[in-house]
């Protein structure tokens, strides 16, 4: 019976073996085509993706930057009026102090007796006495004097712990203010070697043309813009912003000549009288909320999801807004980044 089984199993080889291998590697490549389909490489990003990604990367960073360096001026102009407060401080404990070392030499030189003493060998006694009276008050002010020494050196040193909170908080924002300045040039840098491989075609489309492009572009709609806000300041800032067209892109820039995007709305405000928080996160807090609906010349616009884009809206559709380094302040539609929110400040 095993002889006879043995009979009956066929050798692994010849056509047979052919064909069974022939489907396993027919059944691998098939398999690996369509597993290469489904896990297949993503195509490249187009060239002006990469750079839109990089100077939005940039942007935040900027934001970031922004409101860094704010809070290291407050912390700098905190530190400055406690120095200047210690140094008052400081003026009026020297003072007290002179005043205190007047009256113990008095008593020294005057305490050399026994006051019983004294009124015994006094020429006048009613003027000896009268003299001591004049001594104990002088004492009491002693005490006094005492005390606001005492109160004036625990004011100093109060004083002097708030600066040294300050020197730590300053100390802090600057190392800050270094991380996101790196990230910014970081970007930045490769954005431009991103658009230095790039076609002149495909670098006009991401740069948007000339500064005098865009300043024609936005004259037609500014008179509408103007007569369409809903008051003096809001029209002044979009007045304001369609003068800075075609003004160049740098970060952290507030004006008059460059502008990076929430420099250029807060400029303009500031041209209306109206103070603005420096980044894009404050700036959307710094009004009245309103849809995109709703929309009137003068309103702030926001776009991404980390707010990290702001334009000052003109009417119809469109924005002004500094873009990026590689294009100046211009005109453009409202839809053409992820709009996140709207603010009316005014």
């Amino acid at each position: 019976m095993a002889a006879h089984r043995r009979s009956r199993q066929r050798p692994v080889g010849g056509t047979t073996a052919r064909a069974a291998v022939t489907v396993v590697l027919a059944g691998t490549a098939t398999a690996a085509g369509f597993d290469g389909a489904a896990h297949a490489a993503p195509r490249p990003a187009p060239a002006g993706a990469d750079v839109d990604r990089l100077y939005r990367e940039a942007e935040v960073a900027t934001e970031k930057y922004n409101g860094a360096k704010e809070k290291a001026d407050s912390a700098r102009e905190r530190l400055c009026d406690l120095q200047d407060e210690t140094a008052r401080a400081q003026a009026r404990l020297n003072k007290a102090r002179e005043a205190l070392g007047a009256v113990a030499a008095a008593q020294y030189r005057a305490g050399g007796l026994d006051p019983a003493l004294r009124l015994m060998l006094s020429d006048d006694p009613d003027a000896y006495l009268d003299g001591a009276a004049l001594a104990e008050r002088a004492g009491s002010r002693h005490h006094a004097e005492l005390g606001r020494v005492r109160a004036q050196l625990r004011e100093i040193e109060k004083l002097r712990g708030a600066a040294r909170v300050e020197v730590k908080t300053l100390t802090t924002r600057r190392a800050e203010l270094g991380r996101h300045k790196r990230t910014i040039t970081e970007k930045l840098s490769a954005a431009h070697q991103a658009l230095s491989r790039m076609s002149p075609e495909e670098r006009a489309g991401i740069t948007g043309g000339t500064g005098r492009a865009a300043r024609s572009a936005g004259g037609t709609a500014r008179d509408t813009a103007l007569s369409q806000a809903p008051n003096a300041r809001a029209a002044q800032a979009v007045a304001y912003a369609h003068q800075k067209l075609g003004s160049p892109y740098v970060w952290g820039a507030t004006g008059p000549d460059a502008f990076d995007c929430s420099g250029l709305v807060l400029a303009a405000y500031r041209s209306a009288g109206v103070s603005l928080p420096r980044t894009t996160y404050a700036q959307i807090d710094a009004g009245r909320r309103v849809s995109r609906s709703e929309l009137l010349p003068g309103d702030l616009v926001f776009f991404y999801s980390g707010i990290s884009h702001v334009g000052l809206y003109i009417g119809n559709g469109q924005m002004i807004h500094a873009p990026n380094p590689s294009a100046p302040v211009r005109v453009a539609p409202v839809g053409q980044m992820p709009f996140a929110g709207a603010t009316r400040v005014v």
